[in-house]
C-alpha cells in the first residue's frame, strides 16, 4: 500500500514529466518476483500505463514470457483484417501443462448428461480489449501474465494447479494500433489533461476493428476473423468462468457484474446470478481496501446474446463484466479528478487476480452449476414440444451453407433432411433443406437462435432485442413437434468451402444465377473485365446444357457474340466464378426459349448493366457502424472496391468517376446546400443513383425527392383530453422514456420480387431489422416505387411497443424512384445490419447494380 502511495504521489506531484508505472506499482504485496523474468519496462523501454504500447512491442513482450516461464503457452489463433497476430496464453502449473490436453477432455466429458463429476482444475478465461479505445483492458494483460509467470510462493503455485487461465491478447489488435497511432500523434512532453484535447477524442474511431464493427457484438454474429478465432477457442474449452473487460464513460467509476437483476435474458439460469455474486464479494473485498467507489449491480443488462459477458452466460459459464471510467489518452480531468490510465490497468489487474480468487473459492459449486446447466438443458429438450427445427434457402445453397457455418461456430450439429416433409403449409425437401435437433448439448443456444421473442418483462435494453437469425439469414423456416421422427436425420453436415461445378463449354453464351448470395460478386468479376452482360428482366426458361432451366429476373445472361474477348477468356471468368463465389453457372445452347418468355435478344426481357463506381461518406454526424457494414459488404465480400470520403469533403470530387452515392444513417446526414445541389445534378443528368438508409433516406426523400416527413399529428404525445400534460414521476423516467424505442427488433416485409431491386427473392416474404422510429412517406406519383412494405402486424421478433407498431405497420420499408436519368433507392433501415441480415443485402447489391433498369411510370395513377 505504501508502494501505492507514494507512486499517486510522485504521479500527482510531476509538473513536467510523465511518470512511467515500473512494475513494482502493480505487484501484489507479500509476494516476490522471480527477477528472472523481465519485467515490461525491461523490454517496452517505459512501464506500463506511461504510453501507449504497440502491438508489436506488446506481442514481443507476451510471447517472449511464454518462452521463458513453464507456466505459460502461446499459440497464434488467428488475424486480423489487417494481419496482425491473436494471441491466445494458458496459464497454468508446469505439471498440468505436461496432460492438458487431458484437463481439456475430461472437463468436456463431465459435462456430458449422467457423467460423474471429476475434480480437475477450474476453467477460467479472461477477455482483454476487444474495444481498440479501451485500452486499460488490454494493457491489463501485460502485468497479469508477468505475475502469473512471476509470482513466487506457495499461494501461487496453488492457484496455477487449481486453475487453468486462458487470456486472448489481444482481440481486437487493428482497433489497438489505430488508438495507439492516435494517442501518440497528438501526444505531448506534458500531460494535457483537458479533455477537449484532440489526444482524448479517439472513441469510436479507434473503439472498432479495420471495417468498423464492434467486436463486442459478434460473439453471436460470428462475420469478422477475430471472433471467430476467439469463439473456436472458447468452445474447445467451455470455461467455468468468463470475464471481459473494458472501459466506459471518463465520469463513471468502476463496473463489475452481476448487473441489473431485471434485465436478464431468460434463457440464463438464475443461479448464475448467485454464484458471480460470490466471486464479486472477492472484487469488494479488494476495492474497499482501496476506498475505491463502484458499482455492481446496476445499468448493464444481460439481455443480448452476442456480448463477451453474456454470451458465456447462455453456454453454461458465469460471465462478468468489468468496465471502468477511461482515461482516454492517457491522463483526462473529470468532475471526480483526475483520471489515469495506469490505475486503470491496475485495476483491471488485481480484479482478474480476484476473478481467480473467487472462483477458485467456489471452484465445486461453479463446476457443479456448469453440470447442471447442460443436464438441465438436456432436460427441457426432452419435454419440449418442439423437437426440431428444419430450414431451407430456396435457390441459394451458400447462404445455406453460410448459416450451417453459423451453426458450427456455435457447436451446434446440423443434419441433412433424410426425405421430404411438410410442415405448416411449407414444404421442405430432402438433398436441399437441413434440420437441427433441440436434444443436443447446445439446446438453449439453439432457442436463443431460433426463437421470436417480443414480450419482455422490462423494455430497456443495452443492445437490439430481436436476434432470430433464421430469419436475418432469409430462411424458411418451421419447428417440427409432432411431424419430428428419427428418419427424418440424414447424415450429419459440416460447412464446406464456398464453390461450384464449372458449366460445360458453351458455343453461345453462359447464364448463372442471381439467387445465389455471391452472384453480384461474379457479376463485378465479369464486368471489371469488360465483358458484356444481359440481366433478365423476368422469369425466362432458358436451354442449357442438360435441357431447359428457368431462371428467375436478375439472372445473369454472358453471351459470345459482340465482346472484346476471346471466347476461352469468358469461360475461364465464368469457371472462376463457379469455383470462387459459388454460383450455378449454365452454359446455354440456343437464344431460342420455349413458351412465353423472351428470347435471349429481346431487348426488353434482357438489359444490359454498367460496371458500378461507388463512392461511401462517412463521418461528419454518419454513424461509423453502418458506414462500415457497407464497406465491408462491398469490399470484403462481394471485392467490389469503395471510394471512401468524408461526408463534410465532397467539393473538387470528380463526380463523372462515380456511378453510386452510399449515404448511412447517423445524426447528422444533411449535406451542405452546395454538395446537395451538385449531387441533384449528377443524379439527374448524369445518371447518378442515391443509396440511402435510415436517417439519411429520411434526408434523401425530402431534400432530393422533395417529399416532407408528415409532421401532422392531432394528438401530441404525452397529453391527456383535457391538454395538460400527464405528470410522471421522475424515478420513471429511464422506464417511461424507453418505452416508444423500437430494441433492434426483426420486423416482416411485403417483397415485390418482380421490381429490380427485389431481383433474386423467391417470395414475398422478408424479415427486415428494424431500430428506427421515423418512418419513410408513400411516393405520390409513382405506385410501383415501394418495393418492400411493411406488414400492418409486423413484428416478427423482438421488442417494439404497440404504439410503434401501428404507426410503422404498412409503411414503405424500401423506396426506388427514378430522378432524371438516375435513381434514388431508400432504406428505412439498415439493409447490412452487422453483416449478418444476409436476406436484406441482396437488395442492397441490387441497388448496386440494377437502380438503372427501373423503369419510372408514364401514365397517371
Amino acid at each position: 500500500m505504501q508502494r501505492i502511495l507514494l507512486a499517486l504521489s510522485l504521479f500527482i506531484g510531476a509538473a513536467t514529466t510523465a511518470i512511467a508505472d515500473p512494475i513494482e506499482y502493480f505487484q501484489v504485496d507479500g509476494i516476490t518476483y522471480d527477477e528472472s523474468i523481465p519485467a515490461p519496462e525491461d523490454r517496452l523501454g517505459f512501464g506500463v500505463g506511461d504510453r501507449p504500447i504497440r502491438h508489436d512491442a506488446m506481442v514481443a513482450y507476451l510471447t517472449e514470457l511464454a518462452d521463458l516461464s513453464d507456466r505459460i503457452s502461446v499459440e497464434t489463433i488467428g488475424y486480423s483484417h489487417e494481419h496482425r497476430p491473436i494471441l491466445f496464453f494458458t496459464v497454468t502449473s508446469p505439471g498440468n501443462h505436461g496432460q492438458i490436453d487431458d484437463i481439456r477432455q475430461q472437463h468436456l466429458a463431465q459435462l456430458e448428461p449422467g457423467s460423474a463429476p471429476g475434480n480437475g482444475p477450474a476453467i477460467i478465461w479472461l477477455n482483454y480489449g476487444v474495444h481498440g479505445a479501451e485500452s486499460a483492458g488490454m494493457d491489463a494483460a501485460i502485468p497479469t501474465l508477468y505475475h502469473f509467470a512471476a509470482a513466487q510462493g506457495a499461494e501461487i503455485e496453488e492457484t496455477l494447479a487449481n486453475s487453468v487461465i486462458l487470456i486472448t491478447a489481444i482481440f481486437n489488435p487493428d482497433g489497438h494500433s489505430r488508438r495507439v497511432n492516435h494517442v501518440e500523434a497528438f501526444g505531448a512532453e506534458i500531460a494535457v489533461t483537458d479533455p477537449d484535447h484532440e489526444q482524448h477524442n479517439l472513441w469510436t474511431e479507434a473503439r472498432t476493428n479495420h471495417y468498423w464493427f464492434d467486436l463486442n457484438r459478434q460473439w453471436l454474429l460470428q462475420t469478422q476473423p477475430e471472433s471467430q478465432a476467439w469463439l473456436e477457442q472458447w468452445h474447445r474449452w467451455k470455461p467455468q468462468v468468463s470475464a471481459d473487460f473494458h472501459e466506459m464513460q471518463t465520469e463513471a467509476t468502476f463496473y463489475f457484474h452481476p448487473g441489473e437483476p431485471l434485465r436478464r435474458n431468460p434463457l440464463i439460469p438464475e443461479r448464475a446470478r448467485e454464484l458471480t455474486e460470490g466471486i464479486a464479494q472477492y472484487h469488494v473485498r479488494f476495492l474497499d481496501s482501496e476506498a475505491r467507489l463502484y458499482t455492481s449491480a446496476e445499468g448493464f443488462d444481460n439481455f443480448y446474446v452476442g456480448k463477451g459477458s453474456t454470451y458465456p452466460q447462455v453456454n453454461g459459464s458465469l460471465g462478468i463484466l468489468f468496465e471502468i471510467g477511461a482515461a482516454r489518452g492517457g491522463l483526462i480531468e473529470a468532475d471526480r479528478g483526475l483520471v489515469r490510465h495506469g490505475e486503470n490497468v491496475r485495476t483491471h489487474f488485481r480484479t482478474s487476480l480476484t476473478t481467480v480468487e473467487g472462483a477458485l473459492a467456489q471452484r465445486d459449486a461453479i463446476a457443479d452449476y456448469q453440470r447442471q446447466f447442460f443436464a438441465d438443458a438436456a432436460a427441457q429438450a426432452a419435454r419440449d414440444s418442439d423437437r426440431a427445427f428444419v430450414f431451407s434457402a430456396n435457390g441459394d445453397p451458400e447462404r445455406l451453407n453460410l448459416f450451417v457455418d453459423l451453426l458450427d461456430r456455435h457447436d451446434i450439429t446440423v443434419h441433412a433432411l433424410a426425405r421430404n416433409v411438410r410442415v405448416d403449409g411449407q414444404d421442405f425437401r430432402a438433398g436441399e433443406a437441413l434440420v437441427v435437433r433441440l436434444d443436443q448439448p447446445q439446446y438453449t443456444m439453439i432457442r436463443s437462435l431460433f426463437d421470436r421473442v417480443s414480450e419482455f418483462d422490462e423494455n430497456i435494453f443495452y443492445d437490439v432485442s430481436g436476434w432470430t437469425l433464421p430469419l436475418a439469414y432469409d430462411l424458411e423456416y418451421a419447428p417440427l413437434g409432432r411431424a419430428f421422427a428419427a428418419d427424418l436425420l440424414g447424415d450429419e453436415i459440416s460447412p464446406r468451402a464456398v464453390g461450384a461445378t464449372p458449366p460445360q463449354r458453351s458455343s453461345y453464351g453462359y447464364v448463372v444465377r442471381w439467387s445465389d448470395y455471391f452472384a453480384p460478386r461474379s457479376l463485378y468479376r465479369l464486368l471489371d473485365n469488360d465483358i458484356r452482360v444481359r440481366i433478365a428482366t423476368e422469369d425466362v426458361t432458358i436451354p442449357v446444357t442438360g435441357g431447359p432451366r428457368q431462371f428467375g429476373p436478375g439472372s445473369v445472361f454472358i453471351p459470345l457474340v459482340g465482346q472484346d474477348v476471346s471466347n476461352d477468356r469468358i469461360y475461364e471468368l465464368v469457371s472462376e466464378a463457379a469455383r470462387e463465389d459459388g454460383v450455378s453457372a449454365h452454359a446455354v445452347v440456343s437464344g431460342s426459349t420455349p413458351g412465353n418468355t423472351p428470347d435471349l435478344g429481346d431487348s426488353r426481357g434482357f438489359r444490359s448493366v454498367d460496371q458500378p463506381r461507388v463512392l461511401v461518406l462517412f463521418d461528419d454526424g454518419l454513424a461509423s457502424y453502418d458506414a462500415g457494414e457497407v464497406w465491408h459488404q462491398l469490399d470484403y465480400r462481394m471485392h467490389i472496391p469503395v471510394t471512401l470520403r468524408r461526408k463534410d469533403e465532397l467539393g473538387g470530387l470528380d463526380w463523372s468517376r462515380y456511378t453510386h452515392l452510399v449515404i448511412v444513417g447517423g445524426g447528422n446526414t444533411r449535406l451542405s446546400e452546395s454538395a446537395a445541389n451538385r449531387v441533384r445534378q449528377w443524379v439527374r443528368e448524369d445518371g447518378g443513383v442515391i443509396i440511402a438508409s435510415r436517417q439519411a433516406a429520411l434526408m434523401a426523400q425530402d431534400v432530393f425527392l422533395g417529399v416532407e416527413p408528415d409532421e401532422d399529428d392531432s394528438e401530441e404525445d404525452g397529453e391527456e383530453e383535457d391538454g395538460r400534460p400527464d405528470r410522471r414521476n421522475y424515478a420513471d423516467l429511464s422506464v417511461d422514456d424507453a418505452e416508444h424505442i423500437i430494441g433492434g427488433a426483426i420486423f416482416e416485409g411485403d417483397l415485390d420480387p418482380t421490381h429490380p431491386i427485389g431481383f433474386g427473392y423467391s417470395d414475398r416474404f422478408i424479415a427486415l431489422h428494424r431500430n428506427m422510429v421515423e418512418t419513410l412517406e408513400w411516393p405520390e406519383e409513382d405506385p410501383f416505387a415501394v418495393v418492400v412494405q411493411y406488414a400492418d402486424e409486423p413484428l416478427l421478433s423482438g421488442y417494439a411497443s404497440e404504439r410503434r407498431q401501428e404507426e410503422i405497420g404498412g409503411t414503405p420499408a424500401v423506396i426506388a424512384q427514378r430522378m432524371g436519368r438516375g435513381a434514388v433507392i431508400l432504406f428505412a433501415d439498415n439493409p447490412n445490419f452487422r453483416a449478418t441480415f444476409r436476406g436484406n443485402e441482396r437488395m442492397f447489391m441490387n441497388a448496386i447494380f440494377f437502380s438503372r433498369l427501373i423503369t419510372p411510370p408514364s401514365g397517371e395513377y
